[in-house]
Formats: structure tokens, C-alpha cells, sequence
């Protein structure tokens, strides 16, 4: 069995699964994505994030094919670039980290160790690209069919809760060990982001 992770691009986002295809709920602010619900052009302003955010900042997410089947993904850009950020009751996120938006591990592939293996992708990243962290605000009820990640999720694969909420903290890992470490960045991520524990916790959407 193959597994291989590739950065989301406008080739290949109609991989997403088809909910999250047109999903705007991270890329519009509320308003907004009611008006592009309303007028069924949600799929055309995910392409337009996408195609712009590329452009601007660079790669935003990640793909992981199993025997090159889709399998999950996962969507990460700076606050700025995320318009639904500013609308939690944790938020702003910090200056200085990224967004962690969503990720979704289809259900048949849960349990193989790809929540790490996009967490980790992410990490490897954006530590080459010289951020110092990934905030994410967790969803502690986490609800099935939901765009939020778990809190539990979160905790598990190394993620520290910096503002403290009843349903929605806001969680951070730390990047700034790894820019350090004069090791291959692939044993540097191993010991950042540690064991993820139970498998599975990522919901589907």
C-alpha cells in the first residue's frame, strides 16, 4: 500500500470530497458565504481562494492518496487569508502562527496513521518556510459533519490550548524547536509532534 502526500492546487482540489469542495465556511466571512450558499457559487469562491491564496503566500494545503485514492486532507494559510478566524470567541490568532483550518480523514482510511502523516506535512512545511507556529481552534464537541478539527485531535498529536474556551479553544504547536534542531527535519518532527494516540479522531465532514 502507497501512501504519498501532495500540496492542493487548483489540478487537483476536485479530489476534495464533494461537501468539501464547496465548503466555504474557513474561506468567507459569514455573510458572505450565506450570499455565495444562496447563489450555489460556493464551489467557484473555494477555487478562488484557493487560486489567489496560492499566488499570494504560497502552498495551503495538503492531499494524502492512498494507492492514489484520496484519502484526507488538510487546509492551513495565514489568519489574514481566513475571514471566518476573527468570528470565534478565542480568535485573534497569533500574529506569528498559522491557520490550521480543517482536516478530514475519509472514514474507510481512519486508523492508518494519515492524521499524522498531514499534520506532520503541515510541519514540515511551514517549518522550511521559517513560521514559528500552528494555531488551530479546536471544536470540543466535535460534531460529526462539522468544518471545525477536534480539540482531542489537536492535544494528540502535540497542540498546547492557549486560550482556554467551553466549546471552541484556541490551540497552538510550537515550530520554533524544530528551526533549531541542526537534525534531518524529518527525526525533528518526529520528536516536535511525538506519538498521536488513538487513531481515528478526525470525523467526517
Amino acid at each position: 500500500m502507497s501512501r504519498r502526500l501532495v500540496n492542493i492546487t487548483l489540478d487537483n482540489l476536485d479530489d476534495l470530497p464533494l461537501r468539501c469542495r464547496g465548503c466555504v465556511f474557513w474561506e468567507l466571512d459569514p455573510v458572505a458565504r450565506e450570499r455565495a450558499l444562496e447563489s450555489g457559487d460556493a464551489g467557484l469562491e473555494k477555487e478562488a481562494w484557493v487560486s489567489s491564496t496560492l499566488l499570494e503566500w504560497g502552498s495551503c494545503g495538503k492531499i494524502a492518496y492512498v494507492d492514489d485514492v484520496p484519502a484526507g486532507f488538510v487546509l492551513y494559510a495565514p489568519p489574514l487569508y481566513v475571514p471566518r478566524s476573527v468570528a470565534f470567541p478565542t480568535s485573534p490568532v497569533s500574529a506569528d502562527a498559522v491557520l490550521l483550518m480543517t482536516a478530514h480523514i475519509l472514514p474507510e482510511f481512519a486508523g492508518g496513521g494519515l492524521g499524522r502523516m498531514l499534520v506532520q506535512g503541515v510541519a514540515k512545511d511551514l517549518t522550511r518556510r521559517a513560521v514559528k507556529a500552528i494555531e488551530a481552534f479546536g471544536d470540543l464537541k466535535g460534531e460529526d459533519g462539522g468544518c471545525m478539527v477536534p480539540a482531542d485531535y489537536l492535544l494528540s498529536v502535540g497542540f498546547k490550548t492557549v486560550r482556554p474556551h467551553h466549546r471552541y479553544p484556541r490551540l497552538r504547536l510550537e515550530l520554533k524547536s524544530a528551526l533549531s534542531w541542526r537534525e534531518d527535519v524529518e527525526v525533528a518532527l518526529e520528536r516536535l509532534l511525538g506519538s498521536m494516540g488513538p487513531e481515528g479522531v478526525l470525523r467526517p465532514v
